[in-house]
């Protein structure tokens, strides 16, 4: 069973988070890469497990005509 993702850590960066493991950054034992994996708050703010991506309801019409004087001509 995996252990339970904190939400914001006290020190995030004394761990690496990139398994279940959670190593100390210079002991790494999973030899996932030689740099530790760092926690989602510390890229994205405290606040990163409240992010929703953003929802396109309508795509634009591009009303504009295609370029007629192009520098180089079509293929053959």
């Amino acid at each position: 069973m995996a252990k339970k993702f904190p939400a914001n850590p006290k020190n995030p960066e004394r761990i690496c988070w990139g398994c279940d493991l959670y190593c100390p950054a210079d002991s790494m034992s999973c030899g996932n890469g030689a740099d530790r994996t760092p926690h989602p708050a510390e890229l994205f703010g405290e606040d990163w497990d409240q992010w929703q991506p953003v929802v396109i309801t309508k795509m634009p019409v591009v009303t504009e005509a295609p370029v007629k004087d192009h520098p180089f001509p079509p293929p053959k």
